[in-house]
């Protein structure tokens, strides 16, 4: 289970400067012996991101040159062995892998984040060679590894890039300190060599796949801020869909449960581009990514294993841009139909209210009165249409004041959940629904 982790120095994603350091170096560990049982075994999702283009300034644009960076991630299922997923997809030209790994955290050093142990490192190959190149806009898919992985288990991937890659491929709001160094510090089992520590910025790494026997698949989250932890604690892994996951294993503790892959994005709209600018003088970025239909293809459908999609969407064209009750509506449906075309399961969840956030423009009677239109639609000729609706603003809204959140669950900025806001939100969601 997800246990809450130290702080650590954070930088902005899109002022970083890195600081070159000698690298450190220590050996791989034995090979795993925990090799698995491959009879009827399928693969399943266990841990995704959303990624976008890096941003037009600072390190996500320039990208890396001779640096590793090392990436907590926690897997919602296990399996007996794993693959990786990196991706170029937003890059400008094609990125060369030099070396990358896989490990467990070292947690009884003081620096349980950085510092892996190094009897658990594992080289990741492609095609049996310890170094790749991803095209321009493409993936890179690393071979299967006997590794076995347990449930809410917590990994780290270490990236080497030797020579530039240009703008990066990148998840923006992780909630996760990363690490990055000079040289190649993937199999260093410290993290002295780790010189910038954002608490942003899974670049270029998009996946992990677990092989399971008879797996149910897995649950792709669909959404925004709100999916994508903010307001949650950092390094404590308390995003709702976290929680969701954490909740279908204990609910279920002798059944395989599905994957849970959060492909949320924060800032991210139905009916506009991340760089659109919003209310309140709001100057839009790439990292919040194109608009939800154009995600699908990417974001969503080929995920691997994937039956159902929680779509979460809707607040950021209510307050940023104005949009009518009509046009959220008309893209939620359009959204649906498309997901139930691929034979998929498709939820979708009430908006919920942000009264006291931002400044004059941000939140208004006419905003909030389109936020409720948009609830009433899902809430009664939605169901028709929708396969379920969570009603996550029944949850998390003040009785006495319904268009503020209550104060017990609100993060402080008055539109995030905190990490208790955000287990109403997991609690919220009918297991079965989720087909359990």
């Amino acid at each position: 289970m997800p246990t809450p982790k130290r702080w650590h120095v954070i930088a902005s994603a899109a002022t970083l400067l890195i600081a070159g350091t000698p690298a450190v170096t220590a050996s791989a560990g034995p090979a795993d012996t925990d090799s698995a049982s491959h009879g009827r075994a399928e693969w399943a999702g266990t841990w995704a991101a959303a990624v976008t283009r890096g941003n037009t300034v600072g390190l996500t644009n320039t990208g890396l040159n001779n640096q590793s960076i090392r990436m907590p991630v926690q897997t919602t299922v296990g399996g007996d062995r794993l693959r990786v997923r990196l991706t170029n997809l937003y890059g400008e030209q094609a990125v060369k892998v030099g070396h990358a790994t896989v490990a467990r955290p070292n947690t009884a050093t003081p620096d349980d984040l950085s510092d892996i142990d190094p009897a658990s490192v594992r080289e990741l190959t492609f095609q049996g060679a310890s170094s790749a190149t991803i095209n321009k806009g493409a993936e890179l898919l690393s071979d299967p590894l006997p590794y076995r992985v347990a449930e809410q288990e917590d990994l780290v991937v270490t990236l080497y890039f030797p020579v530039l890659t240009g703008p990066v491929t990148f998840h923006g709001q992780s909630r996760v300190t990363n690490f990055i160094g000079a040289t190649d510090l993937t199999t260093a089992a410290g993290g002295a060599g780790f010189t910038t520590r954002p608490n942003c910025c899974w670049m270029f790494l998009s996946g992990i796949d677990v092989e399971r026997r008879l797996s149910p698949g897995s649950v792709v989250v669909l959404g925004d801020s709100i999916g994508d932890g903010n307001g949650s604690t950092v390094n404590a892994d308390r995003r709702w869909p976290d929680l969701l996951a954490e909740r279908l294993i204990d609910a279920r503790p002798e059944v395989r449960t599905p994957g849970v892959l959060n492909l949320s994005l924060s800032g991210n709209r139905l009916n506009h581009e991340g760089t659109e600018p919003g209310a309140g003088g709001f100057p839009g970025y790439y990292e919040l990514g194109p608009n939800a239909l154009a995600r699908l293809n990417e974001d969503v459908f080929p995920q691997t294993g994937v039956r159902t999609v929680v779509t979460h969407l809707g607040i950021n064209d209510i307050w940023m841009n104005g949009d009518s009750a009509e046009a959220v509506i008309a893209s939620l449906r359009q959204l649906n139909r498309q997901v139930q075309e691929r034979g998929l399961t498709s939820l979708v969840g009430t908006i919920t209210p942000y009264e006291g956030n931002g400044g004059p423009g941000v939140w208004t009677e006419e905003k909030d009165a389109t936020r409720q239109a948009v609830n009433t639609w899902l809430r009664g000729p939605g169901q028709a249409e929708f396969d379920g609706v969570i009603d996550f603003d029944a949850v998390l809204r003040d009785p006495a004041h319904p268009s503020r959140l209550l104060p017990a669950y609100d993060a402080g900025d008055h539109i995030h959940p905190n990490d208790a806001g955000a287990q109403a939100m997991a609690d919220a969601v009918p297991l079965r629904l989720l087909g359990l």
